[in-house]
């Protein structure tokens, strides 16, 4: 069964810049679709950007963004991460990684992943 931890979360300011970690185990991301969520205070869990080989899948909600939301991995690791740059106020939520075997990654929604990690809180506040 594979379980994900995600870390990096905190307080960061408007304009500044972050990066979010989630490590499997006991199982790789290998033959897994990764996605990125956030959900915000009073929120449904919103898709940022969802993955699938070398393939990345920015959501309806995040690609007019997609410049400040990169995403990146270390197989070494077993981590993957998410890159927020120019934090806005409107970034804060818990963020989640997910995965799963079957999901094609390219519809980014939380429906399509049944592993979840605990989630990692981001405030963007000055």
């Amino acid at each position: 069964q594979l379980q994900l931890v995600e870390s990096g979360g905190g307080l960061v300011q408007p304009g500044g810049s972050l990066r979010l970690s989630c490590t499997a185990s006991p199982s790789t991301f290998d033959n897994y679709a990764v996605g990125w969520f956030r959900q915000g205070p009073g929120q449904d869990r919103d898709g940022i950007l969802c993955t699938r080989g070398e393939d990345i899948y920015y959501s309806d909600e995040a690609r007019s963004e997609k410049d400040r939301f990169t995403f990146s991995k270390d197989k070494l690791k077993n981590t993957v991460y998410l890159q927020i740059t120019d934090a806005k106020p409107e970034d804060t939520g818990i963020y989640y990684c997910a995965a799963d075997s079957f999901a094609a990654g390219y519809v980014c929604l939380s429906s399509q992943f049944r592993t979840w990690g605990r989630g990692t809180q981001v405030t963007v506040s000055s």
